[in-house]
């Protein structure tokens, strides 16, 4: 009898087992809607995307388009927000600077979490001098302050990519050397503290039971890598990704604020900020709007990050 019914308890236990691991989302899911400050977060933020995707498309009023006749009109029932010292319409630009800085937020955070991840995985799973020589790289950079190194490969950079790309038509000129340049200095100063953050989840995971057992078949760095290290080491990078959405706008409209960033016309929070400082004494609005907007969602990402590490991190569940 004991034979007969033990297929079925082992059965019934594997079912339990995935069962409780599946619930961990669930739970984690659960605990994150409970906490009603991350979840106004998230709202608040799927709004801003929103409108940032959707709200130059039905203005009427092109982001570029200047009215020299209504130059830096104070908020009106035609102009929501007012229009600038050039005449554009200061609503269409704020959305535009929104889908600027998500559009930038979402490539960098990506490209730095996978960078990062794959660097410190790899660096904590191989050891020895490799680690050393990856993580003294890390340190050099993290040693600067992110937005002084950044302003530096950005200014530095941008006229060598200028020069190469001279002789392309469709680039000379382009807002897409703008773009390029923030990509790729944010992600040169922000991909060290993911690689951190993985190598130390990875520095405990690699000595645990069924690491070794990977080893012992013969599983390859990468695979153990990828289908063991990464995956149970998740739930940080997670967090971190989530608060890194808010610093990565921050950065771009740094950038963009001391010239070296997006530059107009093409429309950035930061540039729009920078703009509004000649007339800020006569149109205070024109500094104030980006800059609340700005906060807004940097507070917000600021929020969603506290929520999930909240949800994620099982000693505070109840």
């Amino acid at each position: 009898m004991a034979s007969v019914l033990a297929p079925e308890h082992e059965g019934s236990g594997k079912r339990q087992q995935l069962t409780r691991q599946r619930n961990l989302w669930i739970d984690a899911w659960h605990s994150f809607v409970r906490n009603r400050l991350a979840l106004a977060a998230l709202i608040f933020i799927a709004l801003m995307l929103l409108t940032a995707i959707v709200g130059p498309m039905i203005s009427p009023y092109s982001y570029t388009r200047q009215d020299l006749l209504n130059v830096a009109q104070p908020p009106s029932a035609d102009h929501w927000m007012g229009t600038d010292a050039l005449g554009r319409d200061f609503l269409t630009r704020i959305m535009m600077g929104g889908r600027t800085a998500f559009f930038i937020a979402v490539l960098v955070t990506s490209i730095t979490a996978i960078l990062g991840v794959a660097i410190g995985a790899f660096s904590a799973y191989q050891g020895g001098l490799t680690d050393s020589a990856i993580m003294r790289v890390t340190d050099v950079i993290i040693s600067f302050p992110h937005l002084l190194l950044a302003m530096f490969i950005a200014g530095t950079v941008r006229p060598q990519i200028a020069r190469v790309t001279n002789d392309i038509s469709w680039l000379r000129g382009s807002a897409m050397l703008d773009y390029v340049t923030v990509f790729g200095a944010l992600a040169i100063v922000s991909w060290p503290g993911y690689a951190r953050l993985m190598r130390g989840q990875v520095l405990t995971l690699r000595q645990m039971e069924f690491i070794e057992a990977e080893r012992m078949i013969g599983a390859s760095t990468g695979r153990i890598i990828r289908h063991h290290l990464v995956p149970n080491a998740i739930g940080p990078i997670i967090v971190a990704t989530s608060a890194s959405f808010g610093q990565a706008m921050l950065l771009e409209s740094s950038l963009s604020f001391l010239g070296v960033g997006i530059k107009p016309p093409a429309a950035s929070w930061g540039n729009m900020i920078n703009d509004a400082l000649i007339t800020w004494r006569q149109q205070p609005f024109l500094l104030a709007m980006p800059g609340i907007v700005l906060s807004l969602v940097v507070l917000a990402f600021n929020f969603l990050g506290d929520g999930i590490n909240d949800a994620l991190n099982p000693r505070d569940r109840r």
